[in-house]
């Protein structure tokens, strides 16, 4: 049989590494411990694994689950075998925490290793603009898999502020505490706006990577897509390079 679907680059990568990529919109992990992967996220296994719900862990991160409408479940992945990630053909990049934290967009976090410490934030001032704006704080020693829709930037924030769309902010610094800004005066309320009135604002020691594109919520009757499916883009192992 033959066909270019069995050429070589479309076989298996053995690379000995826990987290590594098959290709570039899709994880592989290596099972000895478990990780903690978005709900839906997996694509294929291959060995003795299971998959669980992962509880919150605590009274108040339950109640900021349940309050959070931008959090993304999470599943327990354990046993012994490979497991395959991937989220609407987004790219992927593997992050090597040591010792040190990321704030990570519920819709573009993947799959992370289970020892790592995990809490759901609010951003300061989401309440004030009706936004119920959250993310996920992942800290300690570890890999965080992280699914973008094409090729992100990795903008330095402490030399001047940087304001980031809320759908387009991949991840960010933990140490960097995000706020609220809004672009929208009366003049562009009278005339209808122009679509980008809501920013994360970061200021400080730090780093946000943005995604070229805006997730909108599909209107009723919309048939597209709203994730990062066939979009063009890079995937690299890691965004620091």
């Amino acid at each position: 049989m033959q066909s270019e679907l069995f050429a070589q680059s479309n076989h298996e990568v053995a690379s000995g590494e826990r987290f590594g990529l098959q290709n570039a919109q899709l994880l592989r992990v290596a099972l000895g411990e478990p990780v903690l992967a978005a709900k839906g996220s997996m694509v294929a296994y291959q060995g003795q694994v299971q998959f669980e719900h992962e509880g919150s862990g605590s009274v108040g991160k339950l109640i900021k689950k349940l309050v959070s409408s931008d959090d993304q479940p999470l599943m327990r992945v354990s046993g012994q075998g490979e497991v395959f990630f991937a989220a609407d053909a987004g790219y992927v990049y593997v992050v090597d925490l040591a010792g040190d934290g990321l704030s990570v967009n519920g819709r573009n976090l993947l799959a992370f290793d289970a020892a790592l410490e995990w809490d759901i934030e609010r951003v300061k001032g989401a309440g004030i603009l009706g936004a119920g704006m959250f993310n996920t704080t992942i800290q300690g020693s570890g890999k965080v898999a992280l699914a973008a829709v094409g090729q992100p930037a990795v903008l330095d924030c402490s030399q001047q502020p940087t304001y980031v769309d809320v759908q387009a902010a991949v991840a960010w610094s933990s140490n960097l505490v995000p706020q609220m800004a809004t672009s929208v005066n009366m003049r562009s309320m009278l005339y209808g706006g122009t679509g980008e009135s809501v920013q994360y604002a970061f200021h400080g020691q730090g780093f946000v990577v943005v995604q070229p594109y805006e997730w909108v919520p599909p209107t009723t009757g919309s048939t597209g897509s709203d994730g990062p499916a066939n979009r063009s883009g890079g995937g690299i192992s890691s965004l620091f390079e």
